[in-house]
């Protein structure tokens, strides 16, 4: 009973107050400078070996996180042979991911755990993020390119 009491009383005095308010509108920022709309690339550059193909990338957080890198700086790490179809090598850095379940086909650029980029001659079933696939002729041709089998090879990644 008390309680009612107050809150009536409370009610009687605050409400005409909160009622003669007057509502201020939140200011409206429009000078602001426009961003420039970033513009993705068909393709990226994998070098190796003094020889160059094109990538031809998919658009997602990687590839979008990629691209700002490559804008900065070619990347170049060293990648090996892994599982008689695949090479893979260390980034350098961790790239946002959204992997999925895929199986992979010859020529496919993938980024696996975040950090370490997968250039397939062969096929493999995972769960990776996609970066893109190599642009290339004949499977000779790509096993011939990255050096499939053969160890060690200096991968650069470039716009």
């Amino acid at each position: 009973m008390i309680r009612t009491f107050v809150i009536n009383i409370l009610s009687l005095v605050l409400l005409p107050t909160l009622l003669s308010c007057e509502m201020i509108p939140d200011p409206i920022v429009t000078d602001l400078p426009e961003e420039e709309p970033v513009t993705m690339p068909a393709a990226i550059k994998i070098t190796v070996s003094g020889k160059s193909l094109p990538v031809k990338i998919e658009d997602n957080v990687a590839t979008r996180a990629l691209v700002a890198a490559l804008r900065e700086a070619t990347i170049t790490f060293e990648a090996h042979d892994y599982g008689g179809f695949e090479k893979v090598g260390g980034l350098g850095r961790t790239l946002p991911s959204s992997d999925s379940q895929m199986t992979t086909q010859p020529g496919d650029v993938i980024l696996y755990s975040g950090n370490q980029i997968v250039l397939f001659y062969g096929s493999n079933s995972w769960s990776y993020t996609r970066i893109g696939k190599i642009q290339y002729g004949t499977l000779d041709e790509l096993k011939t390119f990255l050096q499939a089998g053969k160890g060690n090879i200096s991968v650069s990644l470039s716009l």
